[in-house]
């Protein structure tokens, strides 16, 4: 199946280009010649280097590209868990309903994961790895790791869409908003990918993150680094609520609905992209919001010796 792995890919390839030629913190980076090296467009690779920049790996500069944030060296053990298999991820998804239900505390330590869920250091650490890139989950200074703060119940939640179909619908009719061209092919070719591939084959992680860069893609547009720093945040926040209240039933719609929005936009018709920005954020709210306080079940692998 054609999946956003494609994107933990090629920022991995980008990795590798990175630490084989050594580069220093500050090398510029062209879009193009990582293009061509790797015979792609260079929106795949505009997604890659998102998820880099994420990371801390590089930086973005308005009208110069991307940069290298950290020297090659201090790259060595960095490495990208991509999950070629497609499948969901068991534990994965355990850890993330045991933390939302407060199961888990904020800090937790590898010893203590690998107890709780019966894995294995080299599985914890992968999922670990997987959520810190996330941005979920830090690890802490010497050992352990910490659980950043998460939206936990039903009115945090809806607090949370209310806030998104106030800033979202705003960012549309900034003065400096300008469509992305190559953003904007890439995001209409996921949700292209979505409607045209069986929902059921992608993961919960993989929607959640499909559809929210979109959102934020369109947000970045606005070129007001605060509405787009807001939405991020956010977005970080409702990530193991979204998990827990997925409707895949409703997925066609949000892709046409979607769709729908991008080509307001780049029609340039701002106003009618604002008012549909709205309608589909409150109206996401208003179909979700009941299924938050529901426990999600899980699969139990734990030890409880």
């Amino acid at each position: 199946m054609a999946r956003s792995s494609l994107t933990a890919q090629l920022a991995s390839q980008i990795l590798d280009h990175i630490r084989t030629n050594r580069l220093p913190r500050g090398q510029h980076l062209p879009s193009q010649l990582l293009a061509d090296a790797f015979r792609v467009s260079r929106a795949p690779i505009t997604s890659a280097f998102k998820l880099l920049e994420s990371m801390g790996v590089v930086r973005f500069e308005a009208n110069r590209g991307y940069f290298l944030a950290r020297d090659a060296q201090d790259l060595r053990a960095l490495k990208l868990l991509v999950n070629e298999d497609g499948d969901e991820d068991d534990s994965y998804f355990e850890i993330a309903e045991d933390r939302l239900s407060g199961k888990l505390p904020a800090q937790v330590s590898e010893n203590e994961l690998m107890r709780i869920y019966n894995l294995p250091r080299g599985r914890v650490l992968k999922i670990l790895n997987r959520v810190a890139q996330e941005g979920w989950i830090e690890r802490l200074p010497g050992h352990g790791w910490e659980f950043r703060p998460t939206l936990t119940s039903r009115d945090s939640y809806e607090a949370a869409y209310r806030f998104r179909a106030t800033i979202e619908s705003a960012a549309v009719l900034e003065p400096t908003f300008q469509v992305d061209p190559a953003a904007f092919r890439l995001a209409r070719e996921q949700q292209q990918m979505l409607l045209e591939n069986s929902l059921e084959r992608f993961s919960r992680a993989d929607l959640f993150k499909i559809n929210s860069e979109l959102h934020e893609t369109i947000v970045a547009c606005s070129r007001n680094e605060f509405f787009l720093d807001s939405i991020k945040r956010i977005n970080r926040l409702r990530r193991l609520i979204e998990y827990r209240v997925l409707d895949r039933q409703r997925l066609t719609r949000q892709c046409q609905e979607h769709l729908q929005i991008l080509n307001y936009l780049e029609a340039g018709e701002l106003v009618k992209a604002s008012e549909s920005l709205r309608e589909h954020v409150e109206g996401a709210s208003t179909r979700k919001s009941p299924g938050v306080d529901r426990q999600a079940p899980a699969t139990r692998r734990r030890n409880n010796s």
